[in-house]
Formats: structure tokens, sequence, C-alpha cells
């Protein structure tokens, strides 16, 4: 009877001791330093999680409205010349490349229009790269957070067994009230490990398919607009 109560008692006391301010303090050094680089790292995937997120709708919004501008048949010098003073960016990027390689060719002699329908689609593609690069920056630390986090928050819980165990040798002590803190510490790292993780996956795979799907906006305009050119070259060859 007074072993059960003993052993219920220490139960208790180890409970009423695990919470998770007391779990961080009592972890060893470097369980403790896994857990504030995953702290960290869970805060930088959320501030880039933000971020992203609103670059991306601002991105839909600026290229909804310049294609509203686009195809409501105002003339292509109209609509280069009122955003040739702005800061552009994503379809309005690429809709001014392509028409600076064409203005530069009708300011050269004729025979620049000879080549000028490959070397906007050139112009084209350079400047998509450049503006899903700019999309897809930092996307790549998502995935290095996802992927890295267990197997960092695994660590520090194989360190902490291992400095349970030390801790329960010294003690020669194999109670519950012994045993469980270092091993709750321990665990902890993992928890943290995968709070970090599982939002980093989620966020990548989704913000990926969201900047997939303005890659693919841009190209299709990018065609379209590279179509309109090339009938305007061919009407100045042939006049």
């Amino acid at each position: 009877m007074e072993s059960t109560e003993i052993i219920a008692n220490g139960v208790a006391a180890a409970t009423s001791d695990i919470t998770l301010w007391s779990m961080f303090w009592q972890a060893a050094f470097v369980v403790k330093l896994v857990m504030l680089g995953l702290v960290a790292a869970s805060v930088w995937c959320w501030g880039i999680i933000i971020d992203k997120s609103l670059l991306y709708a601002r991105t839909q919004s600026a290229m909804d409205r310049f294609e509203d501008v686009f195809w409501s048949g105002r003339s292509l010098d109209e609509l280069y010349d009122s955003l040739k003073d702005t800061n552009t960016n994503d379809m309005a990027a690429v809709f001014m490349a392509a028409m600076g390689e064409w203005k530069r060719s009708l300011q050269a002699n004729a025979a620049s229009f000879m080549n000028l329908t490959q070397r906007i689609d050139k112009v084209l593609d350079v400047t998509i790269q450049r503006e899903v690069g700019r999309l897809e920056s930092k996307l790549l630390v998502l995935a290095t957070i996802g992927a890295a986090s267990p197997f960092i928050g695994l660590f520090g819980t194989v360190w902490g067994i291992m400095t349970a165990f030390r801790g329960i040798a010294a003690s020669k002590n194999t109670s519950l009230a012994v045993v469980a803190p270092g091993i709750a510490e321990a665990l902890f790292a993992t928890a943290i490990g995968l709070f970090a993780a599982v939002p980093a996956v989620i966020a990548y795979n989704w913000l990926q398919s969201r900047a997939a799907k303005q890659q693919a906006r841009l190209e299709a305009f990018a065609d379209e607009f590279s179509a309109i050119l090339s009938r305007h070259v061919d009407q100045r060859i042939g006049g």
C-alpha cells in the first residue's frame, strides 16, 4: 500500500513539474539551442508565408487590372507611354520588355525587323524567368525548414534522452519522478521540430502551386502578345 502511494505521489510531482516553460529551462544546453533554433525557424517560416501570400494577392490583382486595360482597345503605344516612367512588375514588365525591343527596332533600319520576332520571344522568356524568380524567392527556405526541422528536433530528442539516462545512472534511481521530466524535455524538441516543419511543408506546396499558376498566366499572355507583335512585324516587312 505504501509503495503504491509513493508511486502515485511521484507521478503527481512529475506531472506538476512538467510544463512547457519548465521543460525548456530544465533541458540541457544543446537541447535549448535546438529548441531556440526551431522556434526561430518557425517565426521565419511564418514571416515568409505572410509575405508571399500578400505578394501573390497583389500580383494577381495587378495582372487583372493590366489585362483589363490591355484588352480594352487602348493602343499599345499609349499603354507603353503610360507605363514608361513607372516601376513595373509581373505582366506589365513582360509587356514593357517586348515593347521596348519593338521600339528599338522601329528606330533602327528596316533590316532589324528580320529577326525581331525571335528577339522579342527571347526578351519575353528572360523577363518571365526574372518575374518567376521574384515570385519564388524564399520558397526554398520553406522547403528546407520543412525537410530539416524534424531531424533537428530528433537530434535534440536524442541528446536529451542521453542526458536523462546519464542523470538516471548518476542518481541510481529509476522511479517515474526521475525518468519522466528528462524524457519529456527530450520529446519536447521533436514536438517543436514538427511544429516548425508541418506549416512549412503545407505552405511550400500551396505557395508553389500559386506561383506556378501565375507563371502559366504570364506565359499565356506572352504568347498572345508575341503573336500580336509578330503580325505587326509581318505587316512592316510586307509593306
